[in-house]
């Protein structure tokens, strides 16, 4: 984040998601005497997410009535604007049509490109914002020369910078991550201390819009089930299942098969033959890979040279890895790691840092 004085007095949206974090944002812009506006986004509920065979449990409205508690002790206007629609199509169509590919996507990753730092951003600007602000973990630099450079959290447990490598130039030039700069405990500390209302609220966990019903549930309402065959790489048939879009590279739990004692992890998919491949758990780390091919493309840090020595992960809180990255052609590239990694799923983001900097990143083909 820039020094806390670049910002007195600009006029910053808050995007109030009913959480803790997102609320302690905007106590702490406050702090800093800029001026604060609340916005509540409703991204997708059981209007237009209800199905004929479930019934998806949205937590929307508790959220947007503690956005609303919160605005009221912070004594900031409050907005709510509907972004369902962008999010139906940028986010939710996406994710069912990769699972039908036999891909693992990142809903995280497109909502924050299309809607938190897209749709919201857009319109905050064009009503006078001059940044808008959210709860992210992650910290924002600002550089005259190279620009404006995205770095981890202080906190790298609770760091997002994952799900943040699409954002542009022109997007993190008007963005805030007040609690980037703090370690999740001391956010919860502060908020208590400051009488935040949602103070002791728990983490939100998984997929926002999917509610309390798992991810295969989810998908079955959307996907129509077809059964299969879970299968050992030899060919050993080793149980059934309901459609292998239902399932991720290392998945450890829901396999569905029944007999013996053995247990399995999720090593590759078939679409076309609808057959899961699998592995005993106790074997997997022979099926790890040192290398993967990435595209979708968006560097943060633009003047790069190739091969590229840096550190990236392949998931959410994984492990940085010691990595190459060699540019194969203008959309396509290689990255070759020290140490092999576990499940490497197409569909993925691969992200790559250069000590605390995010570079950019891709999605795994």
């Amino acid at each position: 984040m820039a020094s806390k004085n670049d910002n007195k007095k600009s006029l910053v949206y808050v995007a109030l998601s009913g959480g803790v974090d997102s609320a302690m944002a905007g106590a702490l812009l406050l702090k800093q005497k800029c001026r604060v506006v609340g916005v509540y986004m409703r991204q997708y509920d059981t209007e237009l997410g209800q199905s004929d065979n479930v019934a998806i449990e949205c937590s929307w409205q508790k959220d947007r009535r503690d956005a609303i508690s919160v605005a009221a002790h912070l004594d900031i206007p409050f907005r709510e604007w509907d972004f369902r629609k962008e999010y139906h199509k940028d986010v939710v169509d996406y994710m069912i049509t990769e699972y039908k590919a036999g891909r693992t996507p990142n809903p995280d990753v497109m909502c924050n490109t299309y809607i938190k730092f897209g749709a919201f951003l857009d319109r905050a600007l064009k009503e006078g914002a001059d940044f808008i602000a959210t709860g992210h973990y992650a910290r924002v630099k600002r550089d005259s020369t190279v620009g404006a450079q995205l770095l981890q959290a202080v906190d790298t447990n609770k760091d997002q910078t994952y799900f943040l490598w699409g954002l542009s130039q022109k997007q993190l030039a008007h963005c805030l991550f007040p609690v980037g700069d703090y370690k999740k405990p001391h956010v919860r500390m502060m908020a208590k201390k400051w009488g935040i209302p949602t103070a002791d609220k728990k983490d939100s966990q998984g997929v926002c819009f999917i509610g309390k019903i798992s991810m295969q549930d989810f998908l079955q309402s959307k996907i129509k089930p077809k059964k299969g065959v879970l299968m050992t790489p030899d060919g050993k048939k080793v149980g059934e299942h309901d459609g292998a879009w239902y399932y991720t590279i290392g998945q450890r739990h829901g396999i569905g098969f029944r007999g013996g004692d053995q247990s399995y992890v999720v090593l590759d998919k078939d679409i076309k033959k609808n057959i899961v491949y699998v592995v005993p758990m106790a074997t997997e780390k022979e099926h790890f890979k040192s290398s993967l091919k990435f595209a979708r493309v968006h560097w943060i840090e633009e003047k790069l040279t190739f091969p590229l020595k840096c550190t990236a992960r392949v998931r959410y809180r994984e492990e940085l890895g010691i990595c190459t990255v060699h540019k194969i052609d203008e959309t396509t590239y290689e990255a070759l790691f020290t140490q092999p990694r576990r499940a490497i799923a197409p569909g993925q983001a691969l992200v790559m840092y250069k000590g605390q900097k995010v570079l950019g990143g891709g999605l795994i083909i």
